[in-house]
């Protein structure tokens, strides 16, 4: 379905069908490694490859939140944030830029000096009690993801449910409605996987999509290379790229599927395509 978005300075965007968002990490210690760069060449050399590849906006992390990843200061994720930011704006002045971080300091700072459009949380709130109101503050796009606990306990949070569908459902009202009580109009809905799930219920998440329809607001899958990918598919990290594209596609056939969030940009723009297409012809 087609959605629209008030990304600000960018403008008002409708989009006819699903996006790509690249992931580029200004970290060194991403799970995986061929989403890390720690220059600016490397910045600059990773977004024109996935801009080139068709990725329509660009999530831009400075803080690992794979489990055991090292702890970073606020100054430094916002110099690493800020730096790739500010490199990716002044080269491409139109794309989308989102900032992974949970932290409001860092996400003013981005939006305000550094030129970011959209702010992407994985704690929907929970590990900084000024997000939420510095999010309505900035006008800006909100990516509210689930999770429960943080990037350390929520390893240890998969049993946490009484219902397993309907607690998720239940998380996303009450934040939506927290969300529209300070006035914040764009949110996008990431259901979180691989964020205290077990791998079942992963896969409980990616056939019940559907379910989020209820919310009538654009939906993100970002499954790139996590374990629900390489696990299933008895590989590794590494060569998990057809086990995501598997999952990319089985999330684009529910319909509900408005962005993709990948490390293979090419790939899940081919993957959009032939749903496309499929999509097209069904209908004839």
């Amino acid at each position: 379905m087609p959605f629209t978005i008030n990304f600000g300075k960018r403008g008002l965007r409708t989009f006819d069908k699903p996006v790509v968002m690249g992931i580029l990490n200004a970290t060194p210690d991403s799970f995986f490694s061929g989403s890390r760069a720690n220059s600016d060449s490397e910045i600059l050399r990773r977004t024109e490859q996935m801009i080139n590849e068709g990725a329509e906006m660009i999530d831009v992390g400075g803080f690992s939140t794979r489990p055991g990843a090292a702890e970073v200061s606020e100054a430094e994720e916002l110099d690493r944030v800020c730096n790739a930011v500010s490199l990716v704006r002044n080269q491409y002045p139109d794309v989308i830029i989102s900032v992974d971080t949970f932290r409001a300091s860092v996400a003013k700072e981005s939006v305000l000096s550094c030129g970011a459009d959209v702010i992407n949380d994985i704690s929907a709130g929970a590990l900084d009690g000024k997000l939420f109101e510095t999010v309505a503050s900035l006008g800006v796009p909100y990516i509210l993801m689930h999770s429960l606990g943080n990037s350390v306990s929520a390893q240890q949070l998969d049993h946490a449910y009484n219902d397993f569908m309907g607690d998720v459902i239940k998380f996303f009202a009450e934040k939506i409605d927290q969300l529209h009580l300070l006035g914040v109009k764009d949110i996008i809905v990431d259901p979180g996987f691989g964020f205290s799930k077990t791998m079942d219920q992963n896969y409980q998440l990616l056939g019940n999509l559907k379910s989020f329809d209820i919310f009538k607001m654009p939906l993100l899958v970002g499954v790139s290379r996590k374990r629900m990918a390489w696990q299933v598919a008895e590989t590794t990290i590494e060569e998990s790229l057809n086990a995501t594209t598997a999952i990319n596609t089985l999330a684009l056939s529910t319909g509900m599927t408005d962005i993709l969030r990948v490390h293979d940009v090419k790939a899940a723009v081919e993957a959009v395509k032939v749903w496309e297409m499929a999509k097209k012809n069904a209908k004839l």
